[in-house]
Protein backbone atom coordinates (compact mmCIF):
# COMPACT_ATOMS: atom_id res chain seq x y z
CA UNK A 1 0.00 0.00 0.00
CA UNK A 2 1.20 3.25 -1.07
CA UNK A 3 1.64 5.78 1.99
CA UNK A 4 0.83 9.59 1.33
CA UNK A 5 1.04 12.97 3.36
CA UNK A 6 1.10 16.42 2.81
CA UNK A 7 1.62 16.66 6.92
CA UNK A 8 5.03 16.73 9.06
CA UNK A 9 6.83 14.17 10.71
CA UNK A 10 5.62 14.76 14.63
CA UNK A 11 8.24 12.32 15.65
CA UNK A 12 10.66 9.24 14.96
CA UNK A 13 10.94 7.01 17.64
CA UNK A 14 12.47 3.56 17.62
CA UNK A 15 10.54 0.67 17.45
CA UNK A 16 10.14 -1.63 20.91
CA UNK A 17 9.72 -4.53 18.75
CA UNK A 18 12.15 -4.64 15.57
CA UNK A 19 15.93 -3.99 16.76
CA UNK A 20 17.51 -1.61 14.44
CA UNK A 21 13.94 -0.31 12.87
CA UNK A 22 12.17 3.04 13.95
CA UNK A 23 8.43 4.43 13.70
CA UNK A 24 7.59 7.29 11.68
CA UNK A 25 4.77 9.27 13.59
CA UNK A 26 2.77 11.35 11.40
CA UNK A 27 -0.76 12.74 11.86
CA UNK A 28 -0.72 11.76 15.33
CA UNK A 29 0.10 7.77 14.06
CA UNK A 30 2.81 5.29 13.14
CA UNK A 31 2.51 5.90 9.58
CA UNK A 32 5.48 3.24 8.54
CA UNK A 33 8.03 0.74 10.69
CA UNK A 34 10.90 1.54 8.88
CA UNK A 35 14.90 0.52 9.23
CA UNK A 36 16.61 3.79 11.02
CA UNK A 37 19.54 3.90 8.37
CA UNK A 38 16.49 4.12 5.54
CA UNK A 39 15.51 7.08 7.53
CA UNK A 40 18.68 8.56 7.84
CA UNK A 41 19.75 8.28 4.00
CA UNK A 42 16.60 10.35 3.39
CA UNK A 43 17.47 13.45 5.70
CA UNK A 44 14.27 13.00 7.39
CA UNK A 45 13.44 14.85 10.60
CA UNK A 46 10.58 15.51 12.98
CA UNK A 47 8.87 19.16 11.17
CA UNK A 48 9.99 17.64 8.26
CA UNK A 49 7.04 17.03 5.17
CA UNK A 50 8.00 13.92 3.79
CA UNK A 51 7.88 13.72 -0.03
CA UNK A 52 5.90 10.91 -2.34
CA UNK A 53 8.95 9.72 -3.61
CA UNK A 54 10.53 9.58 -0.49
CA UNK A 55 7.37 7.62 1.11
CA UNK A 56 7.84 5.39 -1.73
CA UNK A 57 11.58 4.47 -1.06
CA UNK A 58 10.48 3.65 2.68
CA UNK A 59 7.93 1.69 2.09
CA UNK A 60 9.85 -0.53 -0.25
CA UNK A 61 12.80 -0.10 2.65
CA UNK A 62 10.12 -1.42 5.23
CA UNK A 63 8.95 -4.55 2.48
CA UNK A 64 12.87 -5.42 2.52
CA UNK A 65 13.24 -5.61 5.94
CA UNK A 66 10.32 -7.94 6.74
CA UNK A 67 11.59 -10.40 4.12
CA UNK A 68 14.67 -10.02 5.51
CA UNK A 69 13.47 -10.47 8.81
CA UNK A 70 10.80 -13.59 7.82
CA UNK A 71 13.66 -15.47 5.88
CA UNK A 72 16.32 -14.88 9.28
CA UNK A 73 13.35 -16.53 11.20
CA UNK A 74 13.11 -19.30 8.92
CA UNK A 75 17.07 -20.13 9.25
CA UNK A 76 17.49 -20.01 13.03
CA UNK A 77 15.03 -22.89 12.70
CA UNK A 78 17.13 -25.04 9.85
CA UNK A 79 19.55 -24.24 6.78
CA UNK A 80 17.66 -23.13 3.74
CA UNK A 81 18.72 -23.91 -0.17
CA UNK A 82 18.78 -19.85 -1.29
CA UNK A 83 15.99 -20.98 -4.00
CA UNK A 84 13.72 -22.82 -1.62
CA UNK A 85 13.90 -20.15 0.94
CA UNK A 86 13.12 -17.42 -1.77
CA UNK A 87 10.11 -19.64 -2.79
CA UNK A 88 9.00 -19.71 0.84
CA UNK A 89 9.17 -15.58 1.35
CA UNK A 90 7.00 -15.56 -1.81
CA UNK A 91 4.47 -18.16 -0.66
CA UNK A 92 4.54 -15.77 2.40
CA UNK A 93 3.38 -12.50 0.67
CA UNK A 94 6.58 -10.75 0.15
CA UNK A 95 6.87 -8.60 -3.01
CA UNK A 96 8.69 -10.72 -5.44
CA UNK A 97 10.93 -7.74 -6.78
CA UNK A 98 12.51 -7.05 -2.79
CA UNK A 99 13.23 -10.96 -2.19
CA UNK A 100 16.35 -11.26 -3.95
CA UNK A 101 17.77 -7.87 -2.00
CA UNK A 102 16.65 -9.24 1.61
CA UNK A 103 18.56 -12.64 0.78
CA UNK A 104 21.58 -11.18 -0.27
CA UNK A 105 21.44 -9.59 2.89
CA UNK A 106 20.91 -12.44 4.82
CA UNK A 107 23.81 -13.91 2.72
CA UNK A 108 26.21 -10.82 3.81
CA UNK A 109 25.05 -11.13 7.33
CA UNK A 110 26.12 -15.00 7.12
CA UNK A 111 22.23 -16.65 7.87
CA UNK A 112 22.43 -18.23 4.49
CA UNK A 113 24.89 -20.11 2.73
CA UNK A 114 24.27 -22.79 0.17
CA UNK A 115 27.14 -24.89 0.96
CA UNK A 116 26.16 -25.18 4.85
CA UNK A 117 22.77 -26.02 3.86
CA UNK A 118 23.77 -28.80 1.40
CA UNK A 119 26.56 -30.58 3.57
CA UNK A 120 23.74 -30.43 6.05
CA UNK A 121 21.20 -31.96 3.54
CA UNK A 122 23.91 -34.92 2.51
CA UNK A 123 24.90 -35.84 6.17
CA UNK A 124 20.77 -35.95 7.15
CA UNK A 125 19.37 -37.65 4.15
CA UNK A 126 22.20 -40.00 3.79
CA UNK A 127 22.32 -41.09 6.99
CA UNK A 128 18.74 -42.18 6.54
CA UNK A 129 19.92 -44.26 3.34
CA UNK A 130 19.88 -41.82 0.25
CA UNK A 131 22.30 -42.64 -2.24
CA UNK A 132 24.07 -40.19 -4.31
CA UNK A 133 22.46 -39.90 -7.04
CA UNK A 134 18.60 -38.67 -4.82
CA UNK A 135 20.87 -36.48 -3.09
CA UNK A 136 22.39 -34.87 -6.27
CA UNK A 137 18.90 -34.62 -8.17
CA UNK A 138 17.19 -33.34 -4.76
CA UNK A 139 19.94 -30.11 -4.15
CA UNK A 140 19.82 -29.97 -7.98
CA UNK A 141 16.27 -28.68 -7.77
CA UNK A 142 16.72 -26.54 -4.54
CA UNK A 143 19.03 -24.78 -6.60
CA UNK A 144 22.44 -25.51 -5.34
CA UNK A 145 25.43 -24.98 -8.08
CA UNK A 146 26.63 -28.83 -9.16
CA UNK A 147 30.16 -28.07 -8.30
CA UNK A 148 29.27 -27.28 -4.54
CA UNK A 149 27.18 -30.21 -4.71
CA UNK A 150 29.71 -32.57 -6.02
CA UNK A 151 32.47 -31.10 -3.65
CA UNK A 152 30.62 -31.96 -0.39
CA UNK A 153 29.90 -35.31 -1.99
CA UNK A 154 32.86 -36.45 -2.33
CA UNK A 155 33.72 -35.02 1.54
CA UNK A 156 30.56 -36.16 3.38
CA UNK A 157 30.36 -39.91 1.32
CA UNK A 158 33.32 -42.09 2.65
CA UNK A 159 34.74 -44.71 0.43
CA UNK A 160 32.91 -47.71 1.06
CA UNK A 161 30.10 -46.21 2.28
CA UNK A 162 27.83 -46.14 -1.21
CA UNK A 163 28.18 -50.35 -0.92
CA UNK A 164 27.99 -50.47 2.95
CA UNK A 165 24.56 -48.52 2.59
CA UNK A 166 23.64 -50.31 -0.96
CA UNK A 167 23.89 -54.24 0.73
CA UNK A 168 21.99 -52.62 4.41
CA UNK A 169 18.76 -51.20 2.23
CA UNK A 170 18.91 -54.29 -0.32
CA UNK A 171 19.09 -57.16 2.39
CA UNK A 172 16.10 -55.76 4.27
CA UNK A 173 14.05 -55.22 1.49
CA UNK A 174 15.13 -58.49 0.43
CA UNK A 175 13.50 -60.21 3.67
CA UNK A 176 10.13 -58.54 2.86
CA UNK A 177 10.41 -60.31 -0.88
CA UNK A 178 11.12 -63.62 0.56
CA UNK A 179 8.32 -65.10 -1.45
CA UNK A 180 9.19 -63.10 -4.84
CA UNK A 181 10.71 -65.30 -7.38
CA UNK A 182 14.43 -64.27 -8.08
CA UNK A 183 14.51 -62.45 -10.82
CA UNK A 184 11.19 -60.28 -9.83
CA UNK A 185 12.97 -59.93 -6.48
CA UNK A 186 16.38 -58.53 -8.10
CA UNK A 187 14.14 -56.09 -10.39
CA UNK A 188 12.12 -54.70 -7.76
CA UNK A 189 15.55 -54.29 -6.00
CA UNK A 190 17.64 -52.74 -8.24
CA UNK A 191 14.26 -50.36 -9.01
CA UNK A 192 13.77 -49.72 -4.83
CA UNK A 193 17.85 -48.95 -4.71
CA UNK A 194 17.27 -46.22 -7.67
CA UNK A 195 14.76 -44.56 -5.87
CA UNK A 196 16.98 -44.72 -3.02
CA UNK A 197 19.64 -42.79 -5.49
CA UNK A 198 21.78 -45.93 -5.84
CA UNK A 199 22.68 -47.06 -9.86
CA UNK A 200 24.85 -48.72 -11.47
CA UNK A 201 26.24 -52.40 -12.50
CA UNK A 202 27.59 -52.37 -8.61
CA UNK A 203 24.13 -51.76 -7.36
CA UNK A 204 23.13 -54.66 -9.36
CA UNK A 205 26.01 -56.46 -8.57
CA UNK A 206 25.30 -56.48 -4.51
CA UNK A 207 21.41 -56.97 -5.66
CA UNK A 208 22.66 -60.51 -7.07
CA UNK A 209 24.79 -61.58 -4.19
CA UNK A 210 22.22 -60.57 -1.52
CA UNK A 211 19.52 -62.50 -3.09
CA UNK A 212 21.47 -65.17 -4.33
CA UNK A 213 22.43 -65.45 -0.23
CA UNK A 214 19.07 -65.47 0.89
Amino acid sequence: MRVTTSKPIDAIEPDPRREGAVRLLIGGRTALVVPHEAVRREGLAPGVVPTAEQLDRLTAAADQDAAFRTAVRLLERRPFARKDLARRLALKGHPVGLIEPALDRAERAGYLDDERFARHFIQAKSARGRGPARLRRELSLQGVAAGVVERLLAEELAPGWSAEAVRTLAEKRARQLAGVPRPDRIRRLVAYLGRRGFSGPEVVGVVRQVVGSG
